[in-house]
């Protein structure tokens, strides 16, 4: 799988970076490495390998899922640099 210049630019904008022409060609090209690697790992052979999600053999350790009294809404929002009616406020990331 090959990536234009102009998909490069399109991540990029939804990601909000903006990067030089230069960067942009670099990035392109180590992008289409990456690709290049995974359709590379996508021709071995797997047949009879588990699927594992850790290179460790570790066990990730759960909690019984009922609810708990944590923190009150007063307390969360008491170090908000602004709240209004019982909410955080953030700044607008979505355009217009």
């Amino acid at each position: 799988m090959k990536i234009s210049k102009e998909e490069v630019v399109k991540v990029a904008e939804l990601a909000r970076l903006e990067f030089t022409d230069e960067e942009l060609d670099e990035f392109t090209e180590q992008l289409g490495n990456i690709l290049a690697y995974i359709e590379k790992l996508g021709e071995l052979d797997t047949t009879g390998v588990e699927p594992t999600s850790h290179v460790l053999d570790i066990a990730t350790p759960l909690r019984d899922d009922r609810v708990v009294e944590w923190v009150t809404q007063e307390e969360a929002l008491a170090n908000a640099p602004e709240k209004e009616d019982g909410y955080f406020v953030v700044p607008q990331v979505i355009e217009d």
